[in-house]
C-alpha cells in the first residue's frame, strides 16, 4: 500500500566462532538505509548521544584521501593526515603513492589463541594500481625507503610482494598474519596509531620494531596519557 512502511530484515546465514553472517531483505533503498541509521564506530573516549551525531563524525572518521566505498572502519593511520600536510610532505620530496584498502571487521577481533599462530586472521581486499606499485619497485631499486601508512597497508604490500621484495599490481583479499619473527620484504618504516592489547596490530607493530621496543613505548604512552582506538595518538616506526 502507498504510505505503508518499509520494513528491514536480517537472517543469520552462517556463523564462524564469534563471526555472524547476515542477509538483510529490505525494499528500499538498502544503501541510503545504512546511511540514515548506521554510527561511526567511535571511541569509548568520544561521548555521543544516540543521533546527536549531525555528520561531523561521518565526515572526520574519513582519511582525506578516502574516494571509494566498501572499508567496514577507517585505516586509521591516514586520520592524522591533512591535505595541507601531506602537501608539506611533498615538498620536502617524499613521494606518495596510493592503494585502495578494504578494512574489514575482523581488525576489531581480539587474538584469543594461547598460541597466536593457530590465530585465524581476518582477510581484507585491496587493490594495488599498476602506477602504485611501478614507483614502489622503483624507490626500492634506488634504495628509497617505503614508509607504509597503517598496519592494513603494509600488510596488502608485503601479502602482494614476491620474496625479492617486488610488489605486483592488482586486487585481492589479504590474509597475511605479520608477527614477531616475519621477515619485511618491502616496507622499511610505518606510521600507525596506538593499538589494544592481543590484537594482531599490536603484534605486526612488534615484528617491525621489536617486541621490548615497542612495550616501552606503550609504558611510556599510558603513563603520559596517550589516546588508544580510532582517534588515538600516532607513532612512526624507523
Amino acid at each position: 500500500m502507498p504510505g505503508s512502511p518499509q520494513i528491514l530484515k536480517a537472517e543469520v546465514i552462517d556463523r564462524q566462532e564469534s563471526i555472524y553472517t547476515l542477509q538483510f531483505s529490505f525494499s528500499g533503498n538498502f544503501e541510503s538505509l545504512l546511511y540514515r541509521i548506521g554510527n561511526v564506530p567511535l571511541p569509548p573516549y568520544i561521548k555521543r548521544s544516540r543521533g546527536e551525531d549531525d555528520g561531523r563524525d561521518r565526515k572526520s572518521y574519513q582519511t582525506v584521501y578516502a574516494s571509494q566505498k566498501g572499508a567496514a572502519a577507517a585505516p586509521t593511520a591516514g586520520l592524522h593526515f591533512t591535505q595541507r600536510l601531506l602537501e608539506k610532505v611533498q615538498e620536502k620530496g617524499v613521494r606518495i603513492v596510493a592503494i585502495t584498502l578494504h578494512v574489514s571487521y575482523g581488525t576489531f577481533l581480539p587474538v584469543r589463541a594461547t598460541d597466536i599462530r593457530k590465530h585465524n586472521i581476518h582477510s581484507e581486499w585491496f587493490h594495488i594500481p599498476a602506477e602504485t606499485a611501478d614507483k614502489i619497485n622503483r624507490a626500492k631499486v634506488n634504495g628509497s625507503r617505503i614508509v607504509a601508512v597503517g598496519t592494513t597497508c603494509t600488510r596488502a604490500l608485503e601479502f602482494a610482494a614476491d620474496d625479492r621484495g617486488h610488489v605486483a599490481r592488482g586486487s585481492g583479499n589479504c590474509d597475511l598474519f605479520i608477527y614477531p619473527g616475519y621477515r619485511f620484504k618491502v616496507v622499511d618504516a610505518m606510521i600507525t596509531n596506538f593499538h589494544l592489547p592481543r590484537s594482531t596490530l599490536l603484534m605486526l607493530v612488534c615484528a617491525l620494531a621489536g617486541r621490548d621496543k615497542v612495550l616501552n613505548a606503550y609504558q611510556e604512552a599510558i603513563k603520559t596519557g596517550y589516546r588508544f582506538y580510532s582517534y588515538g595518538d600516532a607513532m612512526l616506526i624507523v
